[in-house]
């Protein structure tokens, strides 16, 4: 009875050594597969709403996207074809789905990109943050870690143009809540936070401020009180406050 029981604990013993390589493969096939598509994803958003920003540090934000992704895209493409892993020919759903949205909206498009731009580093943060830790394959674990201060880097810049109002031109100069702008609301990339808004429009003699949410166009809207009467109270990025907008 032994040698039949020895037989199958070496046969199990064998089939969990030639499983862990295919499991290794798998993890190693999953990381290709999402740090292909979020890079092919900077490229494409980036390309598609260059001509549809409006300020000029996130123009130039969109142009390094297109710049640096494309080397990373194209190393990682390299290395994955060394190991033998498939890089997907496409985006996912979900990615198409923000494209398209890019694609079909009217410019400026500066509040939906840049939107788009701090959810996809912070997942990419994320993935080649753990992969450069826990990785089970030298060749990507390494270029996991070589991209990861680039990813960061750009997450940092994305966060400091979407909170610093946009250099103002001729037809929407930048001015102080509560002053009147013809141009206004004006359609940008907004960093006011809800409670920002709404101390906003409230410092510009408005009471009882409520149902605030920001709007595709990055314009914070919603309904206030002025000289007893309620009224759509809109706020844009450049602290323009406007009544009756909505």
């Amino acid at each position: 009875m032994r040698n039949p029981l020895r037989l199958a604990s070496l046969s199990l013993a064998a089939s969990m050594v030639i499983a862990l390589p295919a499991l290794a493969a798998d993890t190693a096939q999953d990381f290709v597969t999402k740090a292909a598509i979020g890079g092919m994803f900077e490229v494409q958003s980036s390309k598609v709403a260059q001509d549809k920003l409006q300020d000029q540090s996130l123009k130039e934000f969109a142009q390094k996207m297109i710049s640096d992704h494309g080397a990373a895209n194209a190393k990682l493409e390299s290395i994955a074809g060394e190991q033998k892993l498939q890089v997907p020919a496409d985006l996912d759903a979900a990615h198409k789905s923000d494209i398209d949205k890019l694609q079909s909206g009217a410019a400026p498009m500066d509040a939906p990109y840049a939107d788009m731009q701090k959810a996809a580093h912070a997942d990419a943060v994320s993935l080649f943050q753990a992969y450069a830790k826990d990785g089970d394959n030298a060749a990507l674990k390494s270029f996991a870690s070589e991209t990861l201060p680039t990813l960061k880097m750009h997450q940092e810049m994305i966060e400091k143009v979407a909170r610093t109002p946009p250099a103002s031109d001729g037809t929407t100069p930048a001015v102080t809540s509560g002053a009147t702008n013809p141009a206004a609301p004006v359609p940008g990339a907004n960093s006011f936070t809800e409670a920002q808004a709404k101390s906003a429009i409230e410092k510009a003699g408005y009471t009882d401020v409520s149902a605030l949410k920001k709007d595709d166009q990055g314009i914070w809207r919603g309904t206030a009180n002025k000289d007893g009467k309620s009224a759509p109270i809109a706020l844009d990025y450049q602290g323009n406050v406007v009544a009756g907008t909505n």
